[in-house]
């Protein structure tokens, strides 16, 4: 009996490859760069999965490249908006991602994002390698404490509620938004829940969780950034989008706000010369937060397991049934 035909869009942790050929016919595009959109409509025709990341864009147009024996869409992320899963789910196309599992690594590192921009690192060691360090001076450098601040976190779900159990050696007030209060999940951690003005005027450190739609798109903006405190430093590991970058970075060049991190820019890569990346209070990282080898092999074998079991005709372990 054949196996399913399936495509693989990049070069995968070796776990993830392995449990995939194990089941299946795999052709994959072996490359640490995204498959070219003119390849993948031609190899999806008449697969029976896919097995994609966050670059390839998941439409109609995609859809009818691949045919109808298309049955599963299985991406290595915990985001799905590069997938029209309303397009999918209304052809019998199952759609599955990978959830939970780098909820601690992603949180690990929206506090080092924290860290890392309030004492200011990648500018110290940028100015240690222009020979700028001449001696010992008592403001040189001078960075924020986390400890002890207020710190506001928009989106309160797995990560968000993780990060605050990690600021909770920090003596932190924590303040969070959500699209609704969370006491079950917000009270043991001492979790405030406050009103999105509220949370922007009062928090010296803002670190984001929320999902990418339509509501959350763009949700700070000029507007949002005139409301933060002067000292407030803005983490965003969830989405780019979220962000209007323009705004940002004039909130960032005209003192609105004190220093960004991002994890997360639209677009991705972000261009070497964008503006964002000549300021030294805003650091930028590039969209490693669940990049651990644990972790990204974990994520690997979670998309093999949900491909596997899509084209078996069986309930994903990891289903998503809306978008």
């Amino acid at each position: 009996m054949s196996k399913p035909k399936v495509v693989i869009t990049r070069r995968i942790p070796k776990a993830g490859l392995a449990r995939v050929q194990e089941e299946c016919d795999v052709r994959q595009w072996d490359s640490e760069e995204p498959i070219p959109r003119e390849t993948l409509l031609e190899w999806v025709e008449g697969i029976d999965g896919l097995y994609c990341l966050l670059t390839e864009k998941i439409d109609d147009e995609l859809l009818d490249a691949a045919g109808d024996n298309l049955k599963v869409v299985s991406t290595m992320s915990v985001g799905y908006d590069h997938v029209d899963v309303e397009a999918c789910l209304k052809r019998g196309v199952a759609v599955g991602n990978t959830p939970g599992v780098l909820t601690d690594t992603t949180a690990d590192f929206a506090m080092t994002l924290l860290l890392t921009t309030a004492r200011r690192v990648p500018e110290s060691i940028d100015a240690i390698r222009a020979g700028e360090w001449t001696t010992w001076k008592p403001e040189w450098m001078a960075g924020q404490d986390l400890s002890g601040s207020t710190v506001g976190i928009v989106g309160l779900g797995r990560i968000g509620a993780t990060v605050a159990h990690r600021l909770s050696g920090f003596d932190c007030r924590i303040l969070y938004y959500d699209v609704a209060p969370i006491p079950a999940v917000a009270d043991p951690l001492g979790a405030e829940f406050v009103d999105m003005d509220t949370l922007l005027k009062e928090s010296d450190f803002i670190t984001v969780h929320t999902q990418l739609n339509d509501s959350t798109y763009h949700m700070f903006d000029e507007e949002a950034f005139k409301k933060m405190k002067p000292t407030a430093i803005f983490v965003n590991t969830s989405r780019g989008g979220v962000v209007d970058q323009d705004a940002l970075y004039n909130a960032l060049v005209n003192g609105d706000i004190l220093a960004a991190g991002l994890d997360v820019t639209i677009p991705e890569p972000l261009p070497p010369d964008h503006p964002l990346m000549k300021l030294p209070n805003a650091v930028v990282a590039p969209h490693i937060a669940s990049a651990s080898v644990e972790t990204r092999s974990k994520m690997s074998v979670i998309a093999a397991e949900n491909l596997i079991a899509g084209v078996k005709g069986e309930a994903l372990p990891a289903g998503v049934t809306e978008q």
